[in-house]
């Protein structure tokens, strides 16, 4: 115990499980969307009002964390929000049997783990950061990287889980999952945990306001998020209803094929980012997105929908990390407050795009092809938003 308390290689673990638990928040639920249908009887709307509450409430948080988390501390607010984790995903199995409308237990425990997903989203960064270690951006890349290979983890698990046990018993690896979380709480809270320092030069947040190269990066994160989101939110849904081929098969062809080659795409780029142009990295991609959304939506053929769906991981990979390099390149003194409200900004794409996919879709009559190819607005808007980054960023 006395090694874990001094080892900031502890602290990194403690880190890359945070990242894991972030994406059990975001990945585990979409794989039960038709299964909520089916058992509960509940809309596609009101399933796509999850995939809003998450998003939203963790957008909520990245907002008002910046003021107080400082105050609380980096310890007490991490092991809360993976208490919270925890608490949220085992809630998935108790808490809709709690109501006369099971929906509504559905959405507390949404709502429960979306406070821990959101304050993970803000601390875990700048807890790496701090962290008196070397090769600061290797650390930072591998642990962005843990979210894409946890998110293949929940869909691997939880497709061999149903595979073996059968999908009837989902409420029992909600609480394998919240397991992890509910670990990790105890681990952070023994772990060394410095804290970054505030640059006096800083811009203030109502400095950023007035810039137009902040609302332009604040442009590219919304539709990052939103390309990110939209596909895989609904890639597991749109593979086992929208292509007619079995749960197992669509979730390991859809969703982990997406999570897999974006991993790849960020690995990728961490290793070779100094020979690559990032803008032009980031436009080839945002066409490669348009691509996929068009392949998923409109061919006649499942499998070339699949192949949209894994096109869609690979082209997304770099648009979050890479909006952020942008902003940080073109306005060296945001701080703090520059990358929580671009945070914010790409978690109220994540909200936006699977919220559009899923009313468009249930206004088609449950049609998620057509939900999917409304959302190819997003990365248009993304390719716009770069042009207006580049030649803002020139006029300066």
């Amino acid at each position: 115990m006395q090694t874990i308390r001094r080892s900031y290689n502890h602290t990194l673990y403690a880190s890359y499980l945070g990242y894991i638990t972030q994406a059990i928040v975001n990945t585990f639920v979409p794989l039960l969307f038709l299964t909520f249908q089916s058992t509960y009887q509940i809309s596609l709307e009101r399933i796509t009002s999850l995939v809003t509450v998450n998003f939203g409430i963790q957008l909520v948080v990245d907002l008002l964390s910046t003021k107080w988390v400082d105050k609380i501390g980096y310890r007490i607010s991490i092991v809360a929000a993976h208490i919270c984790a925890a608490g949220g995903l085992a809630g998935l199995g108790i808490f809709p049997d709690l109501f006369p409308d099971p929906y509504w237990g559905l959405l507390l425990a949404v709502g429960l783990y979306a406070v821990g997903g959101g304050l993970i989203e803000v601390l875990v960064s700048p807890i790496v950061e701090a962290c008196p270690t070397e090769k600061k951006s290797a650390a930072m890349s591998l642990l962005h990287s843990f979210y894409c290979w946890g998110c293949v983890l929940v869909i691997l698990t939880s497709t061999l889980f149903f595979s073996i046990f059968g999908i009837a018993n989902w409420r029992v690896l909600s609480l394998v999952w919240a397991a992890l979380p509910f670990f990790n709480a105890f681990y952070y809270s023994q772990v060394p945990i410095a804290t970054l320092h505030e640059a006096e030069e800083a811009m203030p947040a109502r400095k950023l306001f007035s810039s137009g190269v902040f609302w332009a990066f604040a442009l590219l994160m919304v539709c990052a998020g939103a390309s990110e989101q939209a596909m895989s939110q609904w890639a597991s849904a749109f593979a086992e209803s929208g292509l007619q081929i079995s749960k197992s098969v669509g979730d390991l062809a859809g969703p982990c094929m997406f999570s897999i080659l974006m991993g790849v795409t960020r690995v990728f780029y961490a290793k070779f980012s100094e020979r690559i142009n990032l803008a032009a990295f980031m436009m080839g991609s945002g066409i490669l997105c348009i691509v996929s959304y068009l392949l998923a939506s409109l061919s006649p053929h499942p499998l070339l929908s699949l192949v949209g769906c894994g096109l869609c991981g690979l082209s997304v990979g770099i648009l979050w990390p890479g909006a952020f390099s942008l902003a940080c390149a073109a306005s060296p003194k945001g701080g703090t407050a520059m990358f929580a409200l671009l945070a914010l900004a790409g978690d109220l794409g994540c909200s936006a795009g699977p919220s559009l996919v899923g009313f468009v879709s249930d206004a088609a009559q449950g049609n998620l092809k057509a939900g999917l190819l409304a959302a190819i607005g997003f990365p248009i808007l993304l390719l716009l938003g770069l042009l207006a980054c580049k030649k803002i960023v020139r006029n300066k």
